[in-house]
């Protein structure tokens, strides 16, 4: 039985992402996302799950800082979690009562029409997680009126929920990624896979970014996600994540991160693994497996000299 490290305390979207990606795992509660990556990284827990991104609020920049700074972990598989926020409170609590909410930031952002409109004198403070949020305001004496939480939080802190599914958006997202540590074998290519990796520039120069691109669009390799993060080291100087349609396996894919391990200061490669929605890429003329290999064989005739 695997041990997975995720975001806690019980009752977080990512406890949800971890059972329906792995039912059979032991769950291993930790406060940070950092701190889960570390589980997995210093061999507390075989594996880890964390968030990536959200329809709404976009990415979850802990986690994108992790892979770029951290020890390397690799992705092995991804999940498309639907996110249905409750406002929980201990019995006896109504709505009117509310004066402090407490909740994660990314709930708050999701949730801001909601609370404008119906809690409009309550001040909304951050909390490391939804669960978390749940959990305090369970305890007597807690500060706060009101957890912004799943519903499931709820459940294991004993809060009754006066208001269901109070998101600005009724068909919110949250991607969930499951990483290991690296020296296992790759997940095997599917035809419908992503590939993730953190790219640093070499040196901040014109067309700089123009470069990186370049080396997906000449193959035919499709973009399915890119941000940029400051370095730290002052203002304009940024790394950046890529998602892409493919398979490290894949000729224009390997090919791809050649061309940018060349350009670029440094490359990591984040994992190749199957697309949660079954999206299979549109693959353009003369960049399948087979156009690859016939033109790297043309290319050996050549230069041997057989024209």
């Amino acid at each position: 039985m695997p041990r997975l490290a995720y975001l806690g305390p019980e009752g977080t979207f990512t406890e949800e992402a971890l059972r329906l990606l792995d039912p059979t795992a032991e769950r291993l509660p930790c406060a940070s996302v950092s701190a889960v990556l570390n589980a997995a990284r210093a061999g507390d827990a075989d594996g880890a799950v964390v968030p990536l991104e959200n329809s709404i609020e976009g990415a979850i920049t802990s986690t994108l800082d992790e892979f770029a700074w951290g020890e390397p972990l690799l992705i092995t598989a991804e999940l498309l979690l639907p996110v249905q926020f409750s406002l929980l409170a201990r019995p006896g609590t109504g709505i009117p009562h509310i004066k402090r909410v407490y909740t994660h930031p990314a709930a708050i952002t999701q949730c801001r029409a909601y609370v404008a409109r119906e809690l409009p004198e309550a001040v909304v403070v951050a909390a490391p997680s939804t669960a978390a949020a749940a959990q305090e305001v369970s305890l007597p004496g807690s500060p706060y009126d009101a957890a912004i939480a799943a519903r499931i939080a709820g459940e294991h802190y004993g809060l009754v929920q006066l208001a269901a599914d109070i998101g600005d958006r009724s068909d919110t997202v949250t991607r969930f990624i499951k990483v290991s540590r690296p020296g296992g074998p790759l997940p095997e290519p599917t035809g419908s896979d992503r590939t993730t990796l953190v790219v640093f520039l070499a040196d901040d120069h014109p067309g700089a970014l123009l470069e990186m691109l370049t080396e997906f669009s000449v193959r035919g390799v499709n973009l399915t996600r890119i941000e940029s993060r400051p370095t730290g080291d002052g203002i304009g100087r940024y790394f950046f994540h890529f998602d892409f349609e493919g398979h490290i396996a894949d000729a224009r894919v390997g090919e791809a991160i050649a061309g940018l391990h060349r350009i670029c200061g440094e490359v990591r490669f984040l994992g190749s693994y199957p697309r949660a929605d079954g999206i299979a890429p549109q693959i353009k003329r003369g960049t399948s497996d087979p156009e690859f290999a016939e033109a790297g064989d043309w290319l050996a005739r050549i230069r041997a000299g057989q024209v």
